[in-house]
């Protein structure tokens, strides 16, 4: 069905425009000051994209579609141009694969007996990649397994770990930089190296100082489908690999007779040093039972198309993903990942960004393209799919802004910008930041690979200057423990809902820096350029990539 003639026939879509609006005049006639007014326009989008009957925005539902309606409907409102394949979207096909633990296995072997796993206490299994259906083989401990010769370290030594299952510490060395080793750790790199080595698998041990949550609420997510594009130019492995995450607290039965320890690993990682990579003495033994199906999801596309004769070809991204995880495991009862703040918080910043450059009337130099993107929870998929298959020209991609998960839970004072060494972006980035009074940084965590993590990583893989955005504290500040705190406890769970506490203010704050931002960028009379020391400025020069 196409999502345009959908559209036209959702009558309740264009109808909760109008309220939306009304809503939203009621909020600014109340006298709350600019930014409380902007804040709750903001919320309104938020109240809508994250209500329980979305269901959690998983990529492929109904409740996605109800989604991404809403969006091209005020896409529309706001005088947006649809600038996706079939109107406002840009439809996506999705291979889905659920992992049946009831029917998988894992099991250690020593000396032929085998030492059976629990699936959720001692490990996971990946439901993201084809997964063997049986496999036993024998285990070798990789480090980082980072493939970086560029940075002279190299993990994943060619054909060193043939027939092998990689067991590996997520990570890297403290004296490469931080983008740089989130990048190795891409799915598009990452696997393509481990294949050249000739693994048949790979089992991450997440670095418990680095783990956003814990391991309690990744055993519930490992119930969530897995999916990946179906356009078989775009897969990352060649065929079955077996993949899955090993719990750190039980991590040292994988070491038992190496002649190290888990321990051991954990104490070098935690001073920033090279791992050693060494045989481990047991064979892993896997059953994997699968089930697969077929999903088409949009990405929503709009455009607002610049004034300058020379430059409105050019277009600026403003981008934010608007999926979320859907229905899952329950916690207190509650089964429905609503994605308050990941990321309905994102798409409703960029509405309220189209609106205002709407009502003002005045025009940027660039276009400006504002996509909702599908997919990102699955491992970016609407972006990597759109950087491949762009609906503008290629080379008329100027920059991408990317918001996903900006978290304004406390006054906007620090805010943490990926990729802000790399561009000129990051120069711009500072100069709006400084004259709102917030003070713009580079992740201060970069083991925690937020880099890689959100949608903007793949318009830098086509060679486009691009950042990403979130909140930041104080070190050793109320609000640190308060970010802390909701990573541990909302992050990826029933709780971040549209019952939590919200800064309406900073939220506010949050988009008129954006707005500003992009106002600079779209405006500037040169485009973005890489820094010459980037690394990433190599996919300019080549030309993108996939």
């Amino acid at each position: 069905m196409a999502w345009t003639r959908q559209l036209r026939r959702t009558g309740w879509a264009l109808g909760a425009a109008v309220a939306l609006v009304g809503a939203g005049r009621a909020l600014h006639a109340a006298g709350d000051g600019g930014a409380s007014a902007e804040g709750k326009r903001w919320w309104a989008h938020v109240q809508y994209l994250a209500d329980d009957k979305l269901e959690g925005r998983l990529t492929g539902s109904e409740g996605y579609r109800k989604a991404a309606d809403y969006v091209a409907a005020r896409f529309k409102e706001y005088g947006l141009e649809p600038a996706g394949t079939d109107g406002y979207f840009q439809p996506v096909h999705f291979a889905v694969q659920r992992v049946l633990a009831a029917g998988s296995s894992l099991a250690l072997v020593r000396d032929g007996k085998q030492e059976p796993l629990l699936l959720g206490e001692d490990a996971l299994l990946s439901s993201r990649l084809p997964q063997p259906a049986t496999l036993e083989a024998p285990l070798a401990f990789a480090g980082y397994a980072l493939h970086l010769p560029e940075a002279g370290y190299d993990d994943l030594v060619a054909a060193s770990f043939k027939g092998k299952v990689v067991v590996y510490l997520n990570g890297g060395p403290g004296d490469i930089a931080g983008p740089l080793k989130s990048h190795a750790r891409a799915a598009q790199e990452f696997y393509k190296a481990l294949e050249a080595s000739g693994a048949v698998g790979a089992i991450s041990i997440p670095n418990p100082k680095s783990m956003d949550i814990p391991w309690g609420r990744m055993a519930l997510a490992a119930s969530q489908p897995g999916m990946r594009i179906a356009d078989a130019d775009m897969q990352d492995t060649h065929g079955p690999l077996l993949t899955g995450t090993f719990n750190p607290a039980h991590a040292e039965k994988l070491f038992a007779g190496s002649g190290h320890t888990f321990a051991e690993m954990l104490a070098l990682a935690d001073a920033g040093k090279p791992l050693p990579r060494f045989a481990l003495q047991p064979a892993l033994a896997a059953t994997v039972k699968t089930a697969s199906e077929e999903v088409e999801s949009p990405n929503v596309v709009g455009a607002l198309r610049g004034s300058d004769p020379k430059l409105r070809d050019q277009y600026v991204v403003l981008s934010a993903h608007l999926d979320h995880l859907g229905i899952g495991e329950p916690i207190h009862g509650d089964k429905i990942y609503n994605g308050a703040m990941d990321n309905a918080a994102g798409v409703a910043a960029i509405l309220e960004i189209a609106r205002q450059m709407h009502e003002a009337g005045a025009r940027t130099k660039r276009s400006v393209l504002f996509i909702a993107l599908c997919g990102e929870e699955k491992g970016l998929l609407g972006s990597r799919y759109f950087a491949g298959h762009p609906t503008v020209p290629r080379a008329d991609l100027a920059a991408d802004l990317n918001i996903d998960m900006f978290l304004p839970i406390f006054p906007l004072r620090y805010l943490t910008v990926e990729g802000l060494e790399e561009s000129s972006l990051g120069d711009d980035a500072r100069a709006v930041g400084k004259a709102a009074g917030v003070e713009v940084e580079a992740d201060r965590f970069p083991d925690r690979n937020l880099f890689i993590r959100s949608d903007q990583y793949n318009f830098i893989r086509d060679g486009v200057p691009s950042l990403a955005f979130g909140f930041a504290a104080a070190p050793g500040s109320p609000e640190e423990k308060l970010h802390k705190d909701w990573l541990t406890n909302r992050y990826h769970a029933p709780s971040d809902d549209v019952q939590q506490p919200v800064d309406l203010a900073a939220a506010g704050k949050f988009d008129q820096l954006m707005l500003r931002l992009t106002e600079r960028v779209a405006d500037a009379p040169a485009r973005p350029e890489w820094k010459e020391k980037s690394f990433f400025r190599r996919f300019a020069q080549a030309g993108g990539g996939k």
